[in-house]
């Protein structure tokens, strides 16, 4: 990072940006545009655009930021690189898309407003936790994130919304409780909260027993926050219960910027960990693979499979992770872009049958492709990309995660992931058949609402939404073009958690 400060003034000078702009955003939301649904929303898109287009202009570049001059390791830092700059770009694409998609979805609810400040200081958060030099500060931006979500997972008010919420408060702040214990461990042992510094002290030192308790902690702690089996008890409701703007951010982004995320910054980068260190990450990994995509199996709630999908395929990052091969971290980062638009697609795509029909439940559910025509082709796009079916994305990050457990050894590993993958495949065709292709049962009439009344019925902007992130899910597939070893950004974003501590 040392090339950080001879990149031009510009870049260094966008780099708080990220998190100014959706703060400042929020708080323009909240004195001026309380009372104006459309206004607060189309603040928030114009905030979001914003922030894709800076996202796009970090690519490539570096930097290093010190708030108010003041120097490391007493001043607070803000760091990009290219893992930063990927993450940057996944969070606020997704975000414009969910932006999008909730100017028309949220006007059945009062006090949108309200949803756009909270969904803007779950984005300021994100951007914060990726960009933090330093331990504290980090904390800090990811309970940001995190009590913003609790808020927007009760934003319903119902009992469902309010039962899921508290019950990912408690979870969330135990959580949160250890992250804290070890980030107080590491600082006691090196006398720093530092990134770059800790990592050279502790490159100097190795991992102790303090150390490693420190770092066991960290696995438990963000394994709550990325909901890997057995730390994954809060998502199958929250995920549900939360309006689906909310879902496709906490599926699609959340978990991967304050969970999977900073379990790599600091594993790789931080820590320097091991083979023997790692092992924990593959088994992890291994054990939400099958036990996320099990359970999906016999759900009939279309966002309650989604949620347990999503711990599932969690795990295929994760076991990326855990291989710590060049080529297992490149499949672990392509599979996390890829399950954040395919898995955000996903949930506007229920989130729009809920909206038409007033139910998740496929047993009530039949024939949208004719009446839902945009949500119907969309979630096929994303069924088969999540599912590995090629050419979609998803069948290559999945392929390189495969091809990286036979390349270290762990064809047992490869075996299930490829299982695991059929698993995925069967339950998408069941949300396929039972809700799009399926006559709708002649038992249950007046499911369908006077939305459907006839075809082409998605709100203007719902269908731009599902639109940008079913081309996305096209267009990732075309990364490979690069090679597997060295796809585009991704290799980039690889060599930096490749390269060990800072």
């Amino acid at each position: 990072m040392g090339e950080a400060l001879t990149f031009g003034i510009e870049v260094r000078t966008l780099v708080p940006l990220f998190v100014a702009v959706p703060l400042a955003a929020c708080l323009l939301i909240q004195l001026f545009a309380r009372d104006k649904h459309l206004l607060s929303g189309w603040l928030t898109n114009l905030a979001m655009l914003a922030l894709v287009v800076m996202s796009f202009r970090m690519i490539g570049e570096s930097a290093l930021y010190h708030l108010g001059g003041w120097p490391s390791p007493i001043g607070i830092d803000l760091r990009l690189d290219n893992l930063a700059t990927l993450m940057l770009l996944v969070i606020n694409t997704v975000g414009l898309a969910v932006g999008l998609y909730s100017v028309d979805y949220m006007k059945r609810y009062t006090a949108s407003a309200h949803f756009y400040g909270l969904f803007l200081l779950m984005v300021t958060g994100m951007n914060g936790v990726v960009l933090a030099g330093d331990l504290f500060n980090l904390y800090v931006f990811l309970e940001v994130a995190a009590v913003a979500s609790y808020a927007l997972v009760a934003f319903g008010c119902a009992h469902e919304e309010l039962e899921a919420s508290f019950k990912y408060i408690i979870l969330g702040s135990l959580s949160s409780a250890l992250i804290l214990v070890g980030v107080a461990l590491v600082y006691g042992i090196t006398g720093t909260l530092n990134l770059a510094h800790m990592s050279g002290r502790l490159a100097e030192t190795g991992l102790n027993a303090p150390l490693l308790l420190a770092f066991g902690l960290f696995i438990c702690g963000f394994s709550f926050k990325a909901a890997l089996v057995p730390f994954h008890a809060w998502l199958p409701d929250a995920h549900p219960s939360a309006p689906a703007p909310v879902s496709a951010m906490l599926s699609g982004v959340l978990i991967k910027a304050i969970g999977v995320y900073v379990l790599a910054r600091l594993a790789f980068n931080v820590f320097g960990a091991g083979d023997s260190e790692l092992s924990l990450l593959r088994w992890l990994g291994v054990l939400s693979m099958v036990a996320g995509g099990l359970l999906a199996v016999g759900q009939t709630d279309i966002k309650r499979l989604f949620a347990y999908s999503s711990i599932s395929q969690v795990g295929f990052i994760a076991l990326g992770l855990g291989l710590g091969t060049p080529l297992g971290l490149v499949g672990a980062l392509y599979h996390l872009v890829n399950h954040a638009v395919f898995k955000s697609l996903l949930f506007l795509n229920a989130g729009a049958v809920e909206y038409a029909t007033g139910t998740r439940d496929l047993g009530k559910l039949g024939g949208l492709n004719r009446a839902l025509p945009v949500t119907g082709a969309t979630s096929m796009i994303g069924s088969m990309s999540i599912a590995g079916l090629p050419p979609f994305n998803g069948f290559w990050s999945k392929l390189i995660i495969v091809l990286a457990c036979v390349e270290a050894g762990y064809y047992g590993f490869a075996a299930i992931a490829v299982l695991i993958s059929i698993v995925t495949l069967a339950y998408q065709l069941k949300v396929q058949r039972m809700a799009f292709f399926a006559e709708l049962p002649k038992a249950l009439p007046g499911v369908i609402s006077g939305a459907l009344s006839g075809p082409g019925r998605e709100p203007r902007l719902m269908s731009l939404a599902m639109i940008l992130l079913a081309a996305a899910c096209i267009a990732l597939s075309l990364v490979v073009l690069g090679g597997f070893r060295d796809p585009w950004l991704i290799g980039a974003a690889q060599q930096t958690l490749s390269a060990g501590p800072f």
